[in-house]
């Protein structure tokens, strides 16, 4: 049995990272690179480094990306469940950093953007503990229709279930009524939306006000607001918990939210408060928007991180 399942995207990601404005038109240079992602393989793989139990189920295409999709969770001691198609590619995005740091996508419709239903491995979902989705996997249909049956499969054996929105712009553009009906009567036990999705979600503007009207939306999640550089805002059981910023310098924001996720997953399901876990999980994140890419290689001030947390 595994303590946490990750349903969703894996998906190669091409950084580009420019170290200067890219006029219109115009040349420079900065970074390009090749690198592994997925906003929901992400979750898996930082909750995997910090030292939980973690299965990952998604879809990918017969070819050289996806063999290396195989080999890359594997590398990173997780349980994966691929379907395989020759029907679509494995997934790709492309992700441009800009020289503040700042990360704007356009991501492709892949094989993780075809997952059925009736490809679902439905007693691992069944025996998991804890099921995490993110929003990627219902702003089209296929996958969502999967999805939301992963939610029930897990939810039938009384498992929890946490979610991310994902993002603020494609909430939007399908319209916030159909976002909800998708998702609210899911019974999600935590949530992780970033300020924007935040507003978005609840049409609201201050971090309090936001949090209270997720926690009615999504009756009585766990909700967990992320604001990047003003650290984070939990609202548990109707109190709020400030977590303080830590310092940084940007370098790339590509999936700091996955990493804060998984990380927080990593604690809390193994009995740490929600204030402990989403401590560690701004530390997680704090690193990872420091170095190029969604979860780079892990070096000596990671390792002091999880070093910390594992001994606790």
């Amino acid at each position: 049995m595994s303590t946490l399942t990750v349903v969703g995207d894996f998906a190669w990601d091409v950084l580009i990272r420019t170290n200067s404005e890219l006029l219109k038109g115009g040349d420079t240079f900065g970074e390009v690179m090749l690198s592994p992602g997925g906003s929901a393989a992400n979750v898996a793989v930082w909750a995997q480094r910090s030292g939980l139990k973690t299965q990952f189920i998604g879809k990918i295409g017969r070819d050289r990306l996806g063999q290396l999709a195989q080999e890359d969770l594997k590398s990173e001691g997780i349980d994966s469940y691929f379907i395989q198609t020759n029907q679509q590619r494995t997934g790709s995005v492309a992700i441009f950093v800009d020289e503040k740091g700042e990360r704007s996508m356009v991501s492709g419709h892949g094989a993780d953007f075809f997952l059925l239903e009736s490809e679902l491995p439905k007693e691992l979902l069944k025996s998991t503990q804890h099921l995490h989705l993110t929003a990627w996997s219902f702003f089209a249909n296929p996958p969502r229709a999967a999805a939301r049956a992963s939610a029930k499969l897990a939810k039938s054996n009384k498992a929890g279930l946490s979610f991310d929105p994902s993002s603020f712009q494609i909430i939007s553009e399908i319209g916030l009524k159909k976002f909800l009906n998708f998702t609210t009567d899911l019974g999600i036990d935590i949530l992780f939306p970033n300020f924007q999705e935040g507003q978005v979600l609840s049409g609201l503007t201050e971090p309090r006000a936001i949090v209270k009207k997720l926690a009615e939306l999504y009756k009585g999640a766990l909700i967990v607001l992320k604001l990047d550089a003003k650290g984070a805002l939990v609202y548990e059981n109707k109190k709020f918990i400030n977590i303080a910023p830590t310092d940084n310098n940007l370098i790339d924001a590509t999936g700091a939210g996955d990493s804060f996720a998984g990380a927080f997953l990593s604690q809390y399901l193994k009995g740490k408060t929600a204030k402990e876990s989403a401590e560690f999980a701004n530390l997680i994140a704090s690193w990872v928007i420091e170095q190029l890419g969604a979860r780079p290689r892990i070096d000596k001030d990671l390792e002091k991180i999880l070093a910390s947390v594992n001994k606790a």
